[in-house]
């Protein structure tokens, strides 16, 4: 089966550190692969989970920058924590990265994350 997907890819977002694409687009909606708190021209990993956070926000806006979206276009988020008593933190950058009304989310505690990353999150977009 074939179907019409295009695939995206940007320096303006770390680029997949396995077998992945940065993000694909199909009919108008937008997945983009989870994002670290990895930083696109440096390639080092940010040290505290709010630096992670803030690089995390900063490579989505990235992402969505390449494909000419905005925050706005976000549906729904999928938030991966190593530990669930930083979703305080959580929050908090949400508050400051989105306005109401917010996206569908899901957050959840897992054991661990690719390149020992304390948070990854994931999003859909798009633009209709």
């Amino acid at each position: 089966m074939s179907f019409n997907k295009n695939i995206i890819k940007t320096d303006k977002a770390p680029a997949a550190v396995g077998t992945y694409s940065q993000g694909v687009e199909y009919g108008g909606v937008y997945y983009f692969s989870g994002q670290i708190g990895i930083n696109p021209q440096t390639g080092s990993m940010q040290e505290s989970f709010e630096q992670q956070m803030d690089q995390i926000l900063s490579n989505i806006d990235g992402l969505l920058e390449s494909c000419n979206l905005s925050r706005s276009h976000i549906l729904k988020t999928s938030i991966f924590v190593t530990d669930l008593g930083k979703f305080n933190i959580v929050n908090e950058a949400y508050i400051k990265y989105f306005e109401a009304p917010y996206p569908a989310r899901s957050c959840v505690e897992v054991p661990r994350l690719p390149k020992d990353a304390l948070v990854e999150i994931e999003v859909i977009a798009a633009k209709g």
